[in-house]
């Protein structure tokens, strides 16, 4: 996992890094973290923390983590 977070998808503002979740990944059953990124405008999103190359995605509930 790098420490280099990218730039928000929606407003472009710097992200910072907001935690990990675990949570259980779907395509193969595994328990997985997914690792938070948050920007000064709110947005939340996420990807899987064992594939950091991957796409960043909407996290569905950002309330929680505000």
């Amino acid at each position: 996992m790098t420490d280099d977070a990218p730039a928000c998808p929606e407003c472009s503002q710097p992200m910072k890094s907001g935690g990990v979740v675990l949570v259980k990944r779907e395509d193969d059953g595994r328990r997985t973290c997914r690792r938070l990124l948050r920007c000064a405008g709110l947005h939340v999103w996420w990807r899987w923390a064992d594939r950091p190359e991957g796409p960043l995605e909407t996290c569905p509930m950002p309330e929680l983590f505000r």
